[in-house]
């Protein structure tokens, strides 16, 4: 398998650190090296918080630079537009549609970018669109968005929906694990859901 280089991008609060050690849980039992960047920018809730995780057989650095990632997912629909240079030509991205407004937004000193989505759409060859909040309010809890957001993500990389079980059962408490898994299988299935209308 060639190297993969995946960021997580959102706000502080939306379980980026979790969604990263989910990954290197697969990773590792399917033997593969990896490497994690520790969390840039203001990790408190609300602040702006990037990882980047980097799998393959062999890795050198976790640093992902401007056009070298492979996949993009964005918590967060502003913080999907904030990071869009990261990613590589034909490379993939999956978007949650909410909106969490940023400080200076909040504070009246700036305005929340409209029509993020078309944008990204616009510039963009494989975007991945999803109401990754409503799905885990279905799941039980809107805590779980990070890993509705890891199911999607699941579908298109070459490991086993098993695997990403167990490592979601290693990682989440356990009193959490079938709202968890829910929402892992709400995301996984999403895209065989919903065809073609993704990447329009």
């Amino acid at each position: 398998m060639n190297n993969i280089n995946i960021m997580i991008v959102g706000v502080g609060g939306q379980g980026s650190i979790l969604a990263s050690k989910v990954i290197g849980s697969v990773a590792l039992q399917n033997s593969f090296d990896i490497k994690m960047s520790e969390v840039h920018g203001m990790s408190q809730r609300g602040g702006s918080v990037v990882t980047s995780v980097k799998l393959g057989e062999k890795v050198h650095a976790p640093i992902i630079d401007r056009g070298e990632a492979d996949i993009i997912l964005a918590f967060e629909q502003l913080e999907a537009l904030r990071w869009i240079e990261h990613l590589q030509p034909g490379g993939k991205m999956v978007v949650n549609t909410q909106k969490i407004e940023p400080v200076p937004v909040i504070i009246g000193d700036a305005e929340y970018t409209e029509n993020v989505l078309e944008m990204l759409k616009e510039n963009l060859q494989d975007v991945v669109v999803i109401n990754a909040l409503e799905k885990a309010l279905q799941a039980g809890s809107k805590k779980v968005v990070n890993v509705v957001m890891l199911g999607v993500m699941a579908s298109f990389l070459p490991f086993d929906r098993a695997d990403w079980l167990q490592a979601v059962k290693e990682n989440v408490p356990r009193d959490y694990l079938n709202k968890n898994t829910a929402a892992f299988d709400s995301g996984f299935n999403y895209v065989s859901q919903k065809g073609a209308e993704i990447n329009c």
